[in-house]
């Protein structure tokens, strides 16, 4: 894929690898990307759980000052880890903290979801072991890391890697490639996508107020489109087959890039001064119409 390709081309290759909801497949597509499991301190589940009847609720996470005398980080995170085969996408990183043990029993499950090619997305404080532990993530293509820009400073600084040296996008492939080929997102005015392979610039119009927290809106745009992803890996329609698996993961970054985009220009629109970032979140529907259509009615 060139990155001198349009807008329009690359959403419609984006397009392409969208499932379309069939009766046929009906339940194949809702296990997919139908089902969110949150893991998370005992403390947070019960908030968590109020939000959204939506969400199965694990509380196996512990920090270290709230482990009992029966628990450790190998009985605790072999729990976790025991989910990962009923999971087709995972997300480190929101609400995690920089707790010891939160963070040793994030590291173990990445190394579990590398050996089962489980897709993961590392966000906010899951970059932090990106940047402390690299090799967790080095040389893994079914990886994205979403840092902004003073993220991406810390993590190019740990990789030996000039941000102040050349063009933005050639800066985000060479941390790409020093990552061994993990598809990175370098958030900002314009996110700057690469794998070191396939680098792509999506500049899609935004709102113009950005507040902490809009990030999730892309982490969570991510996972579900990993989800399509793997439904078009694994062929549960018929398609033309002419996408890669690397190409599909710059896709799947340039997908949740340009539908968060498009969600804040329609939540600034709406809200204006007074946005905040839980107001993207009713507008992803409208956002995905929007900017990638529905394909249902073309895939029937």
């Amino acid at each position: 894929m060139a990155a001198v390709a349009s807008r329009k081309e690359i959403l419609g290759k984006v397009y392409k690898m969208i499932p379309p909801m069939l009766e046929k497949f009906h339940k194949v597509v809702q296990t997919v990307s139908g089902e969110s499991h949150v893991i998370c301190e005992p403390g947070a589940g019960a908030v968590i759980k109020t939000f959204s009847p939506n969400l199965m609720v694990h509380p196996y996470m512990r920090q270290k000052k709230n482990m009992s005398s029966s628990e450790n980080i190998d009985n605790i995170s072999a729990e976790v880890v025991a989910m990962l085969s009923r999971l087709h996408v995972i997300v480190i990183g929101p609400g995690l903290g920089r707790d010891e043990a939160m963070l040793e029993t994030c590291a173990r499950v990445i190394v579990e979801a590398k050996k089962q090619n489980i897709p993961f997305v590392l966000d906010a404080d899951g970059l932090y072991l990106a940047q402390t532990r690299p090799e967790l993530v080095h040389g893994c293509k079914e990886c994205i890391l979403t840092p902004n820009v003073v993220e991406f400073g810390r993590l190019a600084k740990a990789q030996g890697v000039d941000v102040q040296a050349e063009d933005p996008a050639q800066v985000c492939s060479k941390l790409a490639k020093a990552f061994g080929g993990v598809t990175i997102i370098q958030k900002g005015n314009k996110d700057y996508i690469s794998n070191g392979e396939h680098t792509l610039v999506s500049e899609g119009e935004g709102g113009l107020k950005r507040s902490g927290g809009q990030g999730d809106t892309l982490t969570g745009s991510l996972a579900t489109l990993l989800a399509y992803r793997k439904a078009y890996l694994d062929r549960i329609w018929e398609h033309d087959d002419d996408m890669s698996p690397s190409e599909l993961l710059a896709l799947v970054a340039y997908g949740g890039s340009a539908i968060t985009r498009e969600c804040s220009r329609i939540a600034f629109k709406e809200k204006g001064r007074s946005l905040q970032a839980g107001d993207l979140t009713e507008h992803v529907h409208t956002a995905f119409l929007n900017v990638i259509g529905d394909p249902s009615e073309s895939k029937l």
